[in-house]
């Protein structure tokens, strides 16, 4: 009998250590690191340094656009919104697919808003790096 709880207690604990960890909502602390790290990036994108943003992100966006000047490009082409914000607020920090994110509301330069979501890495140092951004446009916010 005893060796029967024995062996129960240990499958018990093998399969619990099996089962992936159910991520958390991030802390009041991570939520304030992620916006510090985007709104350093907004500001180094306002203010023409690019190589000041392309350190915000993650080694793997680092690595698909190899260096600032091609970032540069992809912001300015895509997210120009985020580049040359009228408006920018933070919304709340979420888990989306199990991936630490920053929702925002963004007015870009062409006046359009926009909803967005900072996904964000943790890196080995503790750190925050942003490693993606979606935009979607808005619902029309006067109806």
């Amino acid at each position: 009998m005893f060796r029967l709880r024995r062996f129960v207690l240990a499958l018990s604990l093998l399969l619990a250590a099996a089962l992936p960890a159910r991520a958390e909502t991030p802390s009041a602390a991570d939520a304030a690191a992620f916006q510090k790290v985007i709104a350093a990036q907004v500001a180094a994108f306002q203010a023409d340094q690019w190589e000041v943003a392309f350190s915000y992100a993650a080694p793997r966006i680092q690595a698909m656009f190899g260096n600032p000047e091609r970032f540069q490009r992809m912001v300015l082409g895509g997210y120009e919104a985020v580049a040359r914000p009228r408006v920018f607020k933070f919304d709340d920090a979420t888990l989306i697919d199990e991936r630490p994110a920053q929702l925002v509301f963004v007015i870009g330069p062409d006046g359009i808003p926009r909803r967005g979501v900072y996904f964000m890495e943790r890196q080995s140092d503790g750190s925050w790096r942003i490693a993606g951004v979606l935009l979607k446009r808005a619902p029309d916010l006067a109806s």
